[in-house]
């Protein structure tokens, strides 16, 4: 069967299951105080200095984050500072427009896992998708998927905001079909960001066992908690800090949600008088 036949047939049975409201089981248990093991740490700015990184990884050390994601120029940096810490190190291919060569995508990701990323984050290539060439996107998804293989994870972008939802679908599918981790909503970098509609679209189309991340525009601990109840598996997001200690806010009995960095007896170190929950993580 050819791609685009078996691609129709896919997004076909997606629409049925979407007509019929036939959603997925949400991943609502444990949201509240296990917030942190979901966010990967980013910074993508072109201005990101060394000292940020720094930061962005102490913080991502203190308060357990899944991984610090960064651009491959930083890895080798957010490798040094996160080892033996459990954070993984993560960053973007073909970033942000994805209109690089499948070879040069290919190369940075040899290139990046090789400085220590145990994590990639590829753009697809939006153009070729809109042209309908699928043929083309599975490859290009597919040679960093082999190149990656038994070194680091996959998450493949696609840009939500300049797809129709039968495109989202189709990319999703094809993500599945040619052996990536993780289907990833949006850069941050184009017309818009994570939403709870594509977010659902995503979770409905790949199914319960691949990833899904919510990445652009997700700033605080309701909207964070909105994409993970929606399907979502990572959020990616600049301010993970910041949703963390809306997840403290939000405790029904206040305080500091602990995040279970073991060095604590009675008062927690950070200084925060208050330890609602022990090792919660």
């Amino acid at each position: 069967m050819d791609i685009e036949k078996l691609i129709a047939e896919i997004t076909d049975e997606i629409y049925k299951r979407v007509s019929s409201d036939t959603i997925l089981a949400a991943q609502k248990s444990g949201t509240s105080v296990n917030l942190a093991k979901y966010i990967d740490h980013t910074l993508l700015k072109a201005d990101a200095t060394k000292a940020q990184v720094i930061k962005l990884c102490e913080e991502a050390r203190e308060y357990r984050f899944a991984s610090v994601c960064v651009n491959p120029g930083y890895v080798p940096l957010a490798a040094k500072e996160l080892a033996g810490s459990g954070v993984k190190t993560c960053c973007v291919i073909g970033f942000p427009l994805g209109a690089t060569s499948t070879e040069a995508k290919v190369q940075e990701t040899i290139d990046s896992i090789r400085n220590g990323a145990d994590e990639v984050d590829m753009v697809i290539n939006v153009g070729q998708a809109k042209s309908g060439n699928w043929i083309y996107v599975k490859k290009d998804i597919e040679e960093v998927v082999i190149a990656a293989r038994g070194k680091a994870l996959v998450k493949v972008i696609i840009e939500t905001c300049l797809l129709t939802d039968e495109e989202k679908v189709k990319v999703c599918a094809i993500s599945k079909m040619a052996g990536a981790d993780f289907v990833k909503t949006s850069t941050g970098f184009s017309t818009g960001g994570a939403t709870v509609e594509d977010i659902k679209l995503m979770r409905q189309t790949v199914g319960p066992d691949m990833g899904v991340k919510a990445s652009g525009g997700v700033r605080d601990y309701k909207t964070a908690v909105a994409m993970i109840e929606a399907g979502a598996s990572r959020i990616g997001t600049s301010n993970g800090v910041t949703i963390v200690k809306g997840d403290s806010e939000n405790s029904p009995t206040g305080g500091h949600a602990c995040i279970g960095c073991g060095n604590c007896e009675k008062k927690c170190p950070s200084g925060r008088v208050e330890i609602v929950a022990a090792n919660n993580y």
